[in-house]
């Protein structure tokens, strides 16, 4: 715990795994969670971001392990599970927020590469790591599972079909869990951020961008309300992760100023 943490922190002595960590939504969440006491496994495919984001998280006094692979993969997946729980012993939280862009392209402009890729870490990789964490908190008697979604999972507008595609799948990975485990003591939970400030349209070059596909997408686009911040979407991790949203499970959680209700 910080040094400057006078009152109890809300996850004190808790273990996170936390995907997609080196930027973004992610690392925002890494930092608020090792603030809040949280002992932090933080994955990412960059390796120097994630050891960057590391050595950041250790300076501000917090406990993190990092771990470099493809969440796509799901030997990696379901060893990073593992790396937590041998680490620190249990596992509390995961953070499924590791994901990416496609091309903005429709069904029928779809290539079979961009919808492999796609389904593939965002929503294959979710599986792997909450296949694995299940076991572990079924054992513990107690655990929070939270997917980072997106807008695109409440509509057909944000983006093209295999992220639409993928984020709506995670919304259904998200209830069946919490139906599934709600009496066990786990819960899971999705928030659907809006428009919100990372680097994920790293992972949508423009050059590939399906021309007609983006065009539409543009226009969903020119309505959003609002531009979120990064620590906005960690804030409403936080809370889900913690004992405070004890009662909250097979939410999903809109966090976009108001566009998921256009």
């Amino acid at each position: 715990m910080h040094a400057q943490d006078r009152f109890q922190a809300r996850l004190q002595d808790k273990v996170a795994v936390v995907t997609g960590a080196a930027s973004g939504i992610g690392l925002a969440t890494a930092r608020l969670l090792t603030r809040e006491g949280a002992k932090v496994v933080a994955a990412d495919w960059n390796a120097e971001r994630l050891q960057t984001a590391a050595e950041e998280l250790r300076a501000a006094g917090g406990e993190v392990t990092p771990s470099q692979g493809d969440i796509s993969e799901q030997a990696y997946a379901e060893a990073l599970i593992d790396l937590a729980v041998s680490t620190y012993g249990r596992l509390d939280v995961l953070v499924n927020n590791a994901g990416v862009m496609d091309h903005m392209a429709g069904v029928g402009e779809l290539t079979d590469e961009v919808w492999t890729r796609v389904l593939a870490i965002n929503l294959h990789g979710p599986m792997y790591t909450s296949r694995r964490a299940v076991r572990q908190m079924l054992g513990q008697g107690s655990g929070s599972i939270i997917n980072i979604a997106s807008t695109a999972a409440l509509s057909g507008g944000a983006a093209g079909a295999a992220y639409t595609t993928s984020k709506h799948g995670l919304v259904g990975l998200t209830r069946s869990t919490a139906w599934m485990y709600a009496q066990r003591g786990l819960r899971c939970n999705a928030i659907c951020p809006g428009a919100t400030k990372t680097n994920i349209t790293e992972t949508m070059p423009q050059d590939r961008l399906d021309p007609a596909g983006a065009a539409r997408a543009g226009a969903f686009a020119a309505l959003i309300p609002a531009y979120l911040e990064s620590t906005d979407i960690a804030q409403l991790v936080l809370f889900l992760a913690s004992d405070e949203s004890r009662f909250i499970n097979g939410a999903i959680i809109p966090a976009d100023g108001g566009w998921a209700v256009l």
